[in-house]
């Protein structure tokens, strides 16, 4: 190299000795020293009506403070299910666009359906990364394909793959908040006390957050952050401290008809809804409160009981984030965004449940029959959905639920709280239209901050939300955003501003019906919000507008091609095991992070066989492998030098333990589960290969847990109660294999299938 020339790659002169060369330092992007920080907290299947500030009687008040001093949005619409709001939200694009029409269990082999966020549609984790940013996230991820989201990666599509510096949370659709499969950065951990010491989900959350926020901060106290925390609250299973669940004892016993009726009146009061607004008539398959039984009546108040204390809690959390970052000094300049992914899940049923698990196992559980454990409700011996009735409740003044794409599914709450930015806006409302996939660009807009055109050499897609920053800043102007379509598994809708009032067409879509000749609906949103007066055949003309729009938005976004799949997409994802099988058979050998039900071992409803070798002395017991929890679930372990399988469903224990003790030195120690009929099997055990023990199981589960395996200890709640968790193996294990048919049954795959898409 000649002296003087550049070297172009750091921008220094190089000569041939430090006196005849100029050095050039890289210090990276930095955003500012008033740059603020951004923060996203997303609560998961929150009505409309829940929170207290549109409406409810659930004390939100941490929120609702955030309200008082922030901006509050009345027509805010997302996607009607968790993972493509998730993906919208995120990217600032359409969910179809960059991949996510369902949940990322899915991959279909078409573009809307990736299972993760495209490489085309840079997060704003990675954009805001890009420009100065550290970056976190602490809760629900769900936009990894299931396949992906064990030990063994891959890993592009974790957080840390799109953008976010640490993380710490779940990557599944839903966990157990007092025994949650957790996640940090990108490694299986274990929650760091029990339930009976004192731990939830929520508040560990909270606590990893706000740590990640004072490591960043102490050190680097001139870099900004964007902080993400969307909450497992308020998705099923309802689980709370028992503090809370007492808070709210008794408080629904009036039933959902006085209550939902309250509610709205206190929206008419609040201004959350126009003064003309109707109260929606009940959802086909509600009754009316009065005509229910007493049983029914008192399983369905103690399951809205256990939501209120859900919320409830999860607000206390979030008032404790709030004054994490009013201490950090913080807080002011900090654009803090707060809303839901969907509306109130319908996942309950009519009467509701207290075992996911029973109903896909075919165990139609009645009111009569769960009442005797009702003060299991909301705690860690529980895994409850709360019924139709009080889901609508939650989303007053509106029709249906979640999944739907009437206003029920997609119409949230938002909050968008910035004093050093929008001081003059402090406690003001807006009744403009805004969309989920409107809250990036806005961001974006008020930071400054250009989306690029090609991220990591890839060319990527427009921005397609439209940035609602003059509408915070002024409470005249106009929506933004006047044409926005919704698509889920082949419900459809379409609202938009024609002659200054806005139109909704929507169809509720029936899985195998004619897309072509179903009908559609329309409604006049601006006299008629709640979408009670079909105006369909009095304006043929406007409903053909908009249905021929929504195909037009449909080709321009990537919707196409309509798919009403959805059991059968879980069930060809979840029983495609040819990379996870060595030979037809899985072969673990520790040690090993616990497994994801999703690419472990599948055991329901079919029969399988498991085989150990270990090293045992006289001494050693514990567990060998394990699947589920204390609810359902089936453990293998050695106590008292006894093979033993603990067979649990629901609750229900069927042991059988060998008839000869394990010699010491090395053992194989097999087990062989068979069904026998539609819900009977049998369980045998065998040392070296004698037979040694043998039982019938009444009942034979078809799908076992939502809950994957562990490998030489029980993770998560002890599945028997001959022991307490973890109870490691203290011998040497070698290895587990396990062998289970290559195909099931169409009933084994159909029911297992259920099962997934309940957890979504």
């Amino acid at each position: 190299m000649s002296t003087g020339e550049s070297w172009e790659s750091t921008g220094a002169t190089i000569g041939r000795t430090l006196s005849e060369s100029t050095p050039s330092f890289d210090h990276g992007v930095n955003p500012g020293a008033n740059a603020p920080n951004v923060v996203i907290v997303l609560l998961d299947d929150t009505g409309f009506a829940q929170l207290g500030c549109f409406g409810s009687d659930i004390d939100t008040r941490h929120i609702d403070a955030l309200a008082a001093d922030g901006v509050k949005f009345t027509n805010f619409h997302v996607t009607p299910l968790c993972s493509p709001t998730r993906a919208a939200l995120l990217t600032g694009r359409s969910q179809h666009a960059v991949g996510m029409r369902g949940v990322s269990n899915w991959r279909t082999g078409f573009p809307h359906q990736l299972g993760h966020i495209s490489e085309r549609a840079a997060t704003i984790a990675e954009v805001l990364k890009s420009n100065g940013y550290a970056t976190f996230c602490a809760g629900k991820w769900h936009l990894a394909p299931t396949s992906d989201i064990s030990a063994a990666g891959p890993f592009e599509q974790w957080p840390l793959g799109r953008g976010f510096d640490r993380f710490y949370g779940f990557l599944e659709g839903e966990t157990d908040q007092f025994h949650p499969e957790l996640v940090r950065d990108n490694s299986q951990i274990s929650p760091p006390r029990s339930p009976d010491e004192g731990y939830h989900l929520s508040e560990d959350l909270v606590d990893n957050l706000l740590q990640m926020i004072n490591d960043s901060k102490g050190i680097r106290p001139d870099r900004p952050f964007f902080a993400y925390l969307p909450f497992g609250a308020t998705h099923a299973p309802h689980q709370a401290p028992t503090e809370y669940m007492q808070k709210y004892r008794g408080r629904y016993d009036e039933g959902w008809d006085v209550v939902r009726q309250r509610w709205f009146n206190r929206q008419l009061e609040l201004g959350v809804i126009p003064e003309h607004t109707k109260l929606a008539p009940r959802n086909w398959g509600v009754q009316a409160w009065d005509e229910l039984p007493e049983n029914q009546r008192r399983l369905a108040c103690r399951l809205q009981e256990a939501f209120a204390a859900f919320l409830d809690h999860a607000d206390d959390q979030i008032g404790r984030f709030v004054d994490g970052l009013k201490e950090l000094g913080e807080l002011d300049n900090t654009v803090f965004v707060l809303l839901a992914d969907n509306g109130a899940s319908q996942e309950g049923g009519p009467f509701g449940v207290m075992h996911e698990m029973k109903f896909f196992n075919g165990i139609l559980e009645t009111p009569d029959e769960a009442i005797e454990r009702i003060d299991d409700i909301g705690g860690p011996h529980s895994h409850t959905n709360y019924p139709w009735g009080w889901a609508q409740c939650g989303n007053s003044p509106f029709r249906w639920y979640k999944q739907n794409t009437h206003e029920g599914g997609v119409h949230v709450p938002l909050i968008v709280r910035w004093p050093d930015g929008l001081s003059e806006q402090s406690g003001t409302q807006r009744n403009q239209f805004v969309s989920v996939s409107d809250i990036t660009p806005t961001i974006f807009d008020l930071l400054g901050v250009d989306p690029p055109l090609t991220f990591r050499g890839v060319e990527q897609l427009p921005v397609t939300g439209h940035s609602f920053a003059s509408v915070l800043r002024d409470p005249e102007a106009a929506a933004t955003n006047t044409l926005q379509y919704f698509e889920n598994s082949g419900s459809r809708a379409l609202i938009a501003e024609r002659d200054g009032e806005w139109w909704k067409a929507v169809t509720k879509h029936n899985q195998g019906d004619d897309f072509d000749t179903e009908p559609w609906e329309l409604y006049n949103l601006t006299a008629d919000p709640s979408e009670c007066e079909n105006l369909a055949d009095s304006e043929p003309g406007v409903a053909q507008e908009l249905i021929d729009l929504w195909w037009q938005e449909a080709h321009r976004h990537g919707v196409l091609p309509l798919d009403d799949r959805t059991l059968e997409l879980f069930a060809a994802v979840r029983h495609d095991r040819s990379a996870h099988r060595l030979n037809g058979e899985y072969r673990y050998r520790p040690p090993m992070a616990p497994i994801p039900a999703s690419v472990s071992a599948t055991t329901g409803g079919r029969w399988f066989e498991l085989t150990a070798t270990a090293t045992v002395e006289i001494e050693d017991e514990g567990v060998l492998w394990s699947t589920g929890t204390e609810n359902s679930g089936v453990s293998v372990f050695v106590q008292n030098r006894r093979l033993v399988v603990d067979y649990n469903a629901f609750n229900s224990h069927t042991l059988v333990e060998s008839t000869k003790s394990i010699p010491s030195g090395d053992v194989t120690l097999q087990i062989r589960l068979e069904r026998t009929g539609r819900r009977t099997g049998w369980c045998e055990v065998r040392i070296d290969g004698e037979a040694c023990g043998r039982v019938e199981i009444p009942f034979y589960m078809r799908m076992v847990s939502s809950v994957g395996s562990s490998v030489g200890h029980d993770h998560g709640s002890p599945v028997s109660e001959r022991y307490d968790a973890p109870f490691a193996f203290t011998g040497t294990l070698h290895e587990i294999v396990i062998r289970t048919p290559e195909r099931r049954s169409d009933a084994e795959t159909t029911a297992t299938a259920k099962a997934e898409m309940n957890r979504q």
